[in-house]
């Protein structure tokens, strides 16, 4: 109903808009808070790259189903 609703108005393609510039923004957000409370820093991926990848890895993936689940599929 609300996607037709959006689509008859002509306000889908900035509702989409809207919603991607949310989605990145909390994604980046949520990567950063969750890098820092793990401790995954610029010094750790100097020292230990490997680790650092398959940590941020992690991270991401994480992220991708918070905003999945809060923003996307909501």
């Amino acid at each position: 109903m609300r996607y037709y609703n959006l689509l008859t108005a002509g306000t889908l393609g900035s509702y989409h808009a809207d919603l991607d510039k949310r989605a990145e923004k909390m994604f980046a957000d949520i990567v950063k808070s969750l890098a820092e409370n793990e401790g995954v820093t610029e010094k750790l991926k100097a020292a230990a790259p490997m680790e650092w990848v398959q940590k941020m890895n992690n991270i991401r993936n994480r992220a991708t189903e918070i905003v999945n689940a809060e923003v996307v599929y909501a």
